[in-house]
């Protein structure tokens, strides 16, 4: 068996909770690889939503396994409140959800520290969430990280070893702060993470594909918040993209099979950094209202822009995706153009080819083509699809030479319709 893989293209926010509950029926297993609880995936059906942080989409279909991936950074804290608020809604996590042991906390004093970097960055500020996933996955990679595993063995050694060298830190920046009722929470957190399957998590995946259960594999934000391949510096602490699902998971490159690209018939950003496509104008205005696009997190406004197709063909590329998924078409209901960026300029000349720096100094080319006036959140078949919206997908489909396998129509999981569907 291989692991299918679903990930976001753009710079995150592209609805993969909604498409991983689609697909999750397929799959046995749904594993999240990377990311903390920064990244939050809306989900809306049976007039009911949910906002997901750090727990697996396929968390409300019955009888599969979900697993919290050693790639991803956990906080006990925030875990307690999202896992205590879906239990109390009917969802028996403790005996859907494993986590790894090798996954890293974030600890209390991470989440300061984040706010104290930020706040000593004053205008060069990145904007993060300040929930503390940047300092956790930098003691990660400097070898001096706490694990989920860590609380089953000597535990008040490991975290009070790692909290005195934080408060070092925080000293030497002249950081006020107060921690009592952080740490309170945050213990009572831990406690409760005990009563849940703490397991080595490549082993029990592997063992799975082995015995030919099926495994989707979730990403959370985006290819262009990638640490390496994103719009750096202004990117999230983790590999984002598909090969963060082997590192993330334990899985040999040899077992990746689809990857599903998702991405918006538009673009959005939250928080600081360079967005070539970005509009400051009514549409862009437009763009965000009808779309909601406020941070199902933070509450942030998102900015918004024109598909950005130069970004996407990179994020096909570096993912090795087989399939696209568009998300909310609808949004571009009601306009009489639609554009899309299959260029920049950059000094005069034009490049179809993502950049090292997108910084500055760099243009938009774009091709127009005419919008479809329809509503189509009522549509349940690719038959009903405008001619407009057609030659839309069709034209995004040769550019970026990969098929559109989904279109969503709407925020709710029925609104969903897959193309190419064999009679």
């Amino acid at each position: 068996m291989k692991v299918d893989v679903l990930l976001g293209l753009q710079w995150g926010d592209e609805g993969k909770g909604k498409v991983v509950d689609v697909l999750t029926p397929r799959y046995d297993v749904v594993a999240r690889f990377q990311g903390g609880p920064n990244a939050g995936h809306t989900l809306e059906f049976e007039g009911q939503k949910y906002v997901l942080r750090s727990i697996p989409s396929g968390i409300f279909q019955g009888n599969k396994v979900n697993i919290i991936g050693n790639g991803v950074v956990l906080d006990p804290a925030l875990f307690k409140a999202e896992a205590e608020a879906l239990e109390a809604s009917g969802h028996p996590l403790k005996e859907r959800l494993h986590i790894s042991k090798k996954a890293h906390l974030i600890l209390p004093t991470h989440r300061i520290l984040d706010a104290a970097y930020e706040a000593a960055k004053g205008d060069a500020k990145v904007g993060t969430t300040g929930k503390g996933i940047g300092p956790t996955y930098t003691d990660k990679v400097s070898r001096n990280g706490v694990r989920v595993g860590d609380i089953l063995h000597n535990f008040e050694e490991v975290y009070g070893e790692a909290k005195a060298r934080h408060e070092q830190i925080l000293k030497s920046l002249n950081y006020e702060y107060n921690i009592t009722e952080l740490e309170k929470q945050w213990l009572e957190g831990i406690e409760y993470l005990k009563q849940f399957h703490l397991v080595d998590s490549e082993h029990e995946i592997n063992n799975l594909l082995k015995s030919g259960k099926s495994v989707l594999c979730e990403g959370a934000q985006g290819t262009m918040l990638d640490v390496d391949f994103g719009s750096y510096p202004f990117v999230t602490s983790s590999n984002t993209i598909c090969a963060g699902a082997c590192t993330g998971l334990g899985i040999g490159p040899n077992k990746i099979g689809n990857v599903y690209g998702i991405m918006k018939a538009y673009c959005t950003r939250v928080g600081s950094g360079p967005f070539p496509t970005e509009l400051f104008d009514e549409t862009g205005k437009k763009i965000r209202d009808l779309g909601h696009e406020y941070g199902a997190v933070t509450g942030r406004e998102r900015r918004c822009g024109w598909i950005d197709l130069v970004a996407l063909k990179y994020s096909i590329m570096v993912n090795g995706v087989t399939q696209l998924i568009m998300m909310k078409s609808d949004v571009l209901d009601d306009f009489e153009t639609i554009k899309a960026c299959v260029a920049y300029k950059v000094n005069g000349e034009e490049i179809d080819y993502f950049p090292y720096d997108i910084s500055e100094g760099l243009e938009p080319a774009y091709a127009e083509l005419p919008g479809w006036k329809t509503d189509m959140t009522k549509m349940t078949s690719e038959d009903e699809f405008p001619e407009e919206f057609n030659a839309y997908v069709t034209f995004l489909e040769e550019q970026l030479e990969t098929p559109i396998k989904i279109v969503s129509v709407g925020p709710d999981r029925g609104q969903t319709i897959e193309r190419y569907t064999e009679e």
